[in-house]
This record gives C-alpha cells, sequence and structure tokens, in this order.
C-alpha cells in the first residue's frame, strides 16, 4: 500500500525590519541577485599600489574585513574614475534602475575575504550595487540562501538587497575559512558600492520586495533587523547557515529532554510493542 506524498516543507521566510524616515516598516527580503561583468578600464598601478599599502598598512585588514579606503584621494589619481561610474550606471538604467544610481552615495571599499553576514542591521532600507575593481584572484560572492555563486573579475557588477545574507569565499571551497586569506596571500579586492534605496520603486521591482509584510512586528521593535521564520535570525560567518530565535529554543528542548532520558536511564523509543531485549 502506497503512502501519500508528504508535503514539502513551507520555504524559509526573512523579513526585514528598516528605517522608513522615523517609523520602522517590514519588508519581505529580495531574492533576485542582479549580477554581470561590464568593460572598465584598470586603475593606474601606483593607485593599486597606493591601495595596497593602505590595506596592509593603514587599515591592517585580516582575514575577512572589509573597511572603507579613501575615494576623494583616489579620484586624484584615477582619470578613468567617470568611465567606470559611466559603466555602473549604463548597466543599471539596462536592469529597469533607470537614473537612482546618480542620485545614490557611493564609497570604496576593500576587503580580505568576508565572512558570511548581512548589512541589515545598518542598511536596511538599501541595496548594495558593488562594482570589483581587482583581477580575478580566485574569490566568489555567495549568496547561500539563493546558492549563487558570482565569480570576483575586474568588472564584476552586482546588485543585491542588504538583507540577502552573502560572504566573499575562495573559488571552490564550501564555505567561509580564514586560511583562504592569510597574510602574505594576493587576495585582496576593491570596489565601489552605491546605497540605492530600497524604496525606490524601481529597486524593489527589480529584487521582487514586498512591503509591509509584519506591520504588527514593526510597530514594537526599536532597531533594524532581519528575522527567520517569524523569530530574529542568526547567521554563521563560517557556514552561512541562518537560524532563529524559535529554533534555538527547539534545539534547546531537545537536548534537555535528551539529557533528562538520560540520566533517568531511558533507552531509545523502539517500535510499539517490540521487546527492547530482542
Amino acid at each position: 500500500m502506497s503512502r501519500p506524498p508528504q508535503p514539502r516543507p513551507a520555504p524559509d521566510r526573512l523579513t526585514s525590519f528598516f528605517w522608513s524616515g522615523d517609523v520602522l516598516r517590514s519588508r519581505s527580503v529580495g531574492d533576485a541577485v542582479l549580477t554581470d561583468v561590464v568593460n572598465i578600464p584598470a586603475p593606474p598601478a601606483r593607485l593599486v599600489a597606493d591601495w595596497e599599502r593602505d590595506i596592509s598598512e593603514r587599515l591592517g585588514l585580516e582575514s575577512g574585513d572589509v573597511e572603507p579606503l579613501p575615494l576623494a584621494r583616489a579620484r586624484v589619481r584615477w582619470p578613468d574614475y567617470k568611465y567606470c561610474v559611466q559603466a555602473a550606471s549604463d548597466w543599471t538604467r539596462t536592469r529597469g534602475l533607470r537614473d537612482v544610481l546618480a542620485s545614490s552615495d557611493v564609497a570604496l571599499m576593500a576587503c580580505r575575504g568576508a565572512k558570511y553576514h548581512h548589512d541589515a542591521a545598518h542598511y536596511g532600507g538599501a541595496a548594495f550595487c558593488n562594482l570589483f575593481l581587482s583581477e580575478d584572484r580566485g574569490l566568489d560572492v555567495h549568496f547561500p540562501t539563493t546558492g549563487q555563486r558570482i565569480p570576483l573579475v575586474r568588472g564584476t557588477v552586482m546588485v543585491f538587497d542588504t538583507a540577502q545574507p552573502h560572504a566573499v569565499i575562495a573559488r571552490g571551497r564550501d564555505g567561509f575559512h580564514a586560511a583562504d586569506f592569510s597574510p602574505g596571500q594576493d587576495c585582496s579586492q576593491v570596489f565601489l558600492t552605491w546605497e540605492l534605496p530600497i524604496e525606490n520603486p524601481d529597486v524593489a521591482q527589480a529584487l521582487r520586495i514586498t512591503f509591509d509584510t509584519d506591520p504588527a512586528t514593526a510597530a514594537r521593535l526599536d532597531e533594524e533587523q532581519i528575522w527567520l521564520n517569524g523569530a530574529p535570525a542568526h547567521l554563521q560567518p563560517e557556514s552561512g547557515r541562518l537560524g532563529s530565535d524559535h529554533q534555538a529554543l527547539h534545539d534547546t528542548a531537545c537536548d534537555r529532554r535528551h539529557q533528562q532520558d538520560q540520566r533517568e536511564g531511558h533507552q531509545p523509543r523502539g517500535k510499539p510493542g517490540a521487546d527492547p531485549q530482542d
């Protein structure tokens, strides 16, 4: 006699709570990651040398660190900066974002890999547009909840929801490993990043975001955060695995029951009516 098909488990539901003016709103987390490779000129060698000095001496980046570089100083020695901005702007227009990049804040960043994280605790009201300036160093941006791995080469560009967990990891690896970014390894990446307003209709549509998905919870919170399946979410920085307070409570209760069974000498449950001595 065949068993009826088992229902599939409901997909995990991520919710971002973000500041809209002085009010917290709720929204879904966009599952679309827009990406491509655009043609940009290589930065001047002396500018790259400046960046490497800043990364190793001034910033002292260690494995997994992501920090800003001085953009104003770089622009003085970077005649092709405007072409990089234009390439990113032209590409975002082809993805339906029109002129949103031109009115968005931009920063210059550097990283030596990046542990799994999300940025919605501080930038929940934004999406990021990143344009990578460094050569291919065998690294990928990995989005564990969507399964996407995007190779980082000069000209890699992407737009994604800040609440979407992501990391920069070594190509072919299954997670973040600090040893992949140890001192002496040529693994730094430099990129431009723009903050795109998440409430912009073009941005929300491109990333498939729905607003006011949990207004009751938003009304009683006082800071930006993401929740998983109705409880605050936790992200493991090495594996990218998401969990929540509900899951933690469930796991703790199971551990306590298991410990109590061991103290009381309980045996694992077998089939009904089975003789434990058989």
